[in-house]
């Protein structure tokens, strides 16, 4: 095995004064940092000079070290309309909001390095239409990859049904795409097949936040500074979210705020809060519940929580049951609470259940959690004792996915009732939300069909299909695959990709001609013998879903091959402009799904531009947490696209919702749930829509629902899946260098020598009762992986409890291995094996049970066991030129 390594470039040319200066946004986590491209033409040599007169920068060379220097991963050639050109992306150090200092994490620093240039690793963009033909993935035009697909897709509707042609998508990928793809998908198609990339159903990922009347990204990034306790589940955000916590967190805990982080694993971030007092809650996987309920006891034991608040912001009995009526509960938030199992009278109901639960004991929650008992207690007390003058502290809650990806339902209502009587509910620096994972641009150009579901729960509810489920059942014969590893981004990966293959190449129907209608027969003659038909649409050929199982390959363009917006963490809505030429074919998401619509025979798909498709999506924003259909109002006054408009406010953009005051001038919207914000007295004006989440919550009276989080509705699964004998948890989650499934960090040359290969994180006492080094290979591996493997219908209360479904047959125990290498050190939890969340080669979640919370339909994607035992020596072991067995948990 080659040993990777990178020599960096030394010199790059400065921008001269007249280059081209556009505003972005970095493409990568939810922060959304602000970037300048400065771009000029290659042709004629012309370069900036060193002198603040001659370079765009306007200032001397060499700079001060917090001057606009350049590195050259900052620094790339693109072809802008056909001519190459230089560019150079830099944070914008002007900007006044999200990145105040103009600061940049490691991905969003090495932008530059994303863009196409043939003579870098990004070599093997797509570039090209193509089809399967004779086993090999050939070029082909688009008109002749477009006829194939829609002639296949339009028989299967009309032969199998809406339900058997499935589309998943990415949620993330910009506004205008995903309303395309939404729009084909759920209003013209109208399938139910249908799911983003992060789960197997279209769900909520936070049920108990949408129960509570919490909007996911209510609070503004402020808040998480000016808190004075801040209680952080799930997630790291110096690793995960850098500039959030360096530009944000960081002067908070620098200010003597106390940061409480609850995960199994230590970082940076982490270390950083313990070291200016803050606190590590160690727990183990999938106990969550027990230790926030354990807080929550010590709290109203104490009389701690905030009765004023809750007095005022809290529905009562009669609240909680009013706007519901009789009948058919069939959205999931209705069912959830008016089912029994969560929903309360009030905060005095919930407290006599709380105290009455054995396991929410702080001294049985930590036991099981394995933690010192008395982190339970300190937590409770920073969180809601109050001061000696009687004040009570500004409490936060912030929860990502480490958190809620496991135990879904029970882990979110636990933490919204939490929340909830410490009073965090939208005032500022007092607020609960997510922390955020890809940046936010979804926008639904259709509804979901819910009743098309065959997801039947107990009593007359329906949840949405479980699309890998429904695939593994045999009933999806057309996939169609957008920006996303469906496989290796879902539990029990490796059985799932048996299926694929199954359905796909060892089909006899395969492609062994090149006329056009004899390919669309054989696809035919393939969907109706039982088999499946796979579309993939990217940017690179992903594996296995593109380059083994896909017949039909669609190039897409993303961030700066065309004008495109999205919305960061607390709302804050942008432009990022098109500044240079995609490669070869290679057409936005949009423009595909456009082409593809009108060839099946659907109406409304015919925009000439992305302005068209955000502009007629722009009112499907109305009342949402991104409604942005006042600066289209505003634009239109104006004479502008609304592309246009959104460029004017630069990297600062602005947050959602926008409203239109009187003197027509827009303002957005610091904080949702904001109880202390004013609004016109007389209502709403023009095109306003004065939402209740502005100033209120979520709920049907506008108060939060205070709501029961049961144990016992999920220790059953926790019970049988905690290691036996000589397993170890796994788990998984994202490190600072890598941003998703890597597909742009394979492409860079340091990230590939930083992290060749996969790698697993074991504490010390657990390598050396197995004789494991740093730099060993090592393979985890287990016999117990459970998997559902039927669609069932829900009668009784517990028949999608786990222990229901294994007794009835419902689950089958799967195989499966990975190797990595191994890294030793005390910053993981005993007992717990922790890797990255989506190396594609080797996927932590084939170790992870394809079983979903029942109540909601998300996996449990943090929750995976096996054993682990060393199979060599890996050449890392002992050269230092890769692969750095440094620790991660130095502050």
């Amino acid at each position: 095995m080659s040993t990777p390594y990178y020599i960096p470039e030394t010199n790059i040319p400065l921008p001269p004064v007249d280059a081209d200066v556009i505003s972005t946004a970095c493409d990568y986590c939810i922060v959304a940092c602000g970037y300048k491209i400065y771009r000029w033409p290659v042709k004629g040599g012309k370069v900036g000079g060193e002198k603040a007169d001659e370079n765009a920068f306007g200032v001397d060379f060499p700079v001060d070290p917090l001057g606009p220097w350049v590195a050259p991963n900052q620094y790339n050639v693109v072809l802008h309309d056909g001519e190459p050109h230089h560019v150079i992306i830099i944070p914008d150090k002007d900007t006044e909001h999200v990145n105040l200092l103009g600061n940049s994490s490691i991905r969003g620093g090495a932008l530059a390095q994303k863009v196409y240039n043939p003579q870098t690793p990004t070599r093997d963009r797509l570039k090209s239409p193509m089809i399967r033909m004779f086993g090999v993935l050939m070029p082909v035009t688009w008109d002749f990859a477009m006829e194939i697909a829609a002639e296949v897709g339009k028989h299967v509707i009309r032969t199998h049904g809406e339900n058997a042609y499935c589309v998943k998508t990415f949620s993330y990928g910009y506004m205008e795409n995903t309303y395309a793809i939404t729009k084909y998908a759920l209003n013209s198609v109208n399938t139910a097949n249908f799911t983003f990339h992060d789960t197997p159903s279209d769900v909520t990922s936070t049920p108990g936040f949408r129960d509570a009347g919490f909007d996911n990204f209510g609070p503004s990034y402020e808040d998480w500074r000016d808190a004075e306790t801040l209680l952080v589940c799930g997630t790291d955000p110096y690793e995960t979210k850098t500039i959030l916590f360096t530009d944000w967190m960081m002067p908070g805990i620098q200010n003597g705020q106390k940061a409480i982080f609850m995960v199994p694993r230590k970082t940076g971030g982490i270390a950083y809060a313990e070291k200016n007092g803050g606190m590590w809650l160690d727990i183990q996987p999938g106990t969550d519940l027990l230790v926030v309920n354990a807080i929550a006891r010590v709290i109203v034991e104490n009389g701690w929580e905030d009765s004023d608040w809750i007095q005022k912001w809290v529905n009562n009995k009669w609240e909680s049951s009013s706007g519901f009526g009789q009948g058919t509960r069939n959205t999931p938030w209705q069912w959830r609470t008016t089912w029994g199992k969560f929903q309360t009278a009030g905060f005095e109901d919930w407290k006599k259940w709380l105290l009455s639960q054995d396991e929410f004991a702080p001294e049985q929650a930590a036991e099981i959690a394995q933690i010192d008992v008395r982190k339970i207690y300190t937590a409770a007390e920073w969180m809601a004792k109050p001061k000696e003058d009687g004040s009570r502290p500004k409490t936060s809650v912030m929860i990502e996915k480490g958190f809620y990806w496991s135990n879904n339902t029970g882990n979110t209502q636990a933490i919204s009732a939490l929340g909830i009587i410490v009073g965090a509910g939208g005032r500022p620096g007092q607020v609960i939300g997510r922390a955020g994972g890809h940046q936010r641009g979804g926008l639904r150009g259709g509804k979901y069909p819910r009743n098309k579901s065959p997801e039947k729960l107990p009593g007359r509810r329906r949840r949405a299909m479980d699309t890998d489920r429904y695939l593994m059942s045999g009933h999806t014969r057309f996939a169609h695959v957008i920006g996303n590893t469906w496989i290796q981004s879902m539990c029990g990966s490796q059985s799932l990709a048996a299926k694929f293959n199954e359905l796909t190449v060892q089909n006899p129907h395969q492609i062994r001609s090149f006329d056009k209608q004899e390919i669309i027969d054989t696809l035919k003659r393939r969907v109706d013998s039982g088999g499946m038909v796979v579309v993939n649409q990217d940017i690179y050929l992903v594996d296995p879903i593109g380059a083994r199982y896909a017949d039909i390959v669609f190039p897409a363009a993303g961030w700066g091959e065309d004008n495109f917006t999205r919305a960061n963490g607390e709302r804050r809505i942008r432009l990022y402009p098109k500044f240079y030429d995609a490669p070869g074919e290679a057409r936005p998401d949009w423009w595909i799904i456009a082409q593809l619509a009108t060839a099946m025979g659907y109406k409304g798909f015919d925009w000439k531009n992305s302005n068209e498709v955000l502009e007629e999506g722009a009112r499907f924003s109305r009342g949402s947490r991104k409604d942005f259909f006042n600066v289209k109002v505003v634009a239109q006054r104006e004479g502008k696209t609304l592309h246009e408009k959104l460029a004017e406010f630069g990297t600062n953009g602005i947050q959602g919702p926008v409203l239109l005051q009187d003197d027509g001038t827009l303002v957005g919207t610091k904080r949702l749930h904001d109880t202390e914000r004013k609004l016109p007295a007389d209502g709403p004006s023009g095109a306003n829509r004065l939402g209740k989440k502005l100033t209120h919550f979520n709920s049907q009276t506008g108060k939060c629902n205070i709501q029961k989080s049961p144990w016992s509705l999920f220790s059953d699964y926790w019970a049988w899946l905690k290691p036996k004998d000589d397993e170890l948890w796994v788990t998984s989650g994202r490190i600072n260098e890598r941003w998703q499934s890597g597909y742009d960090d394979r492409r860079r040359p340091y990230i590939v020598q930083r992290w060749p290969e996969n790698w697993v994180e074991i504490h010390p006492d657990d390598a050396a009762e197995r004789g494991i080094e740093n730099g060993d290979y090592v393979m985890m591996y287990s016999d117990r992986i459970p998997v559902q493997k039927d669609t069932i219908l829900g009668v009784e209360g517990d028949d999608f409890q786990f222990t229901k479904l294994m007794e009835h047959g419902h689950i089958e125990l799967t195989e499966a291995a990975i190797t990595a290498v191994a890294i030793v050190t005390p910053a993981v939890k005993k007992g717990l094996l922790y890797m990255d969340f989506l190396h594609t080669a080797q996927p932590a979640n084939a170790l992870s049970g394809r079983v979903v919370d029942w109540i909601s339909g998300n996996y449990n994607y943090k929750m995976g066991v096996g054993r682990i035992r060393k199979i060599g020596t890996s050449p890392y072991k002992t050269s230092y030129r890769s692969m750095s067995f440094a620790r991660r948990d130095i502050a």
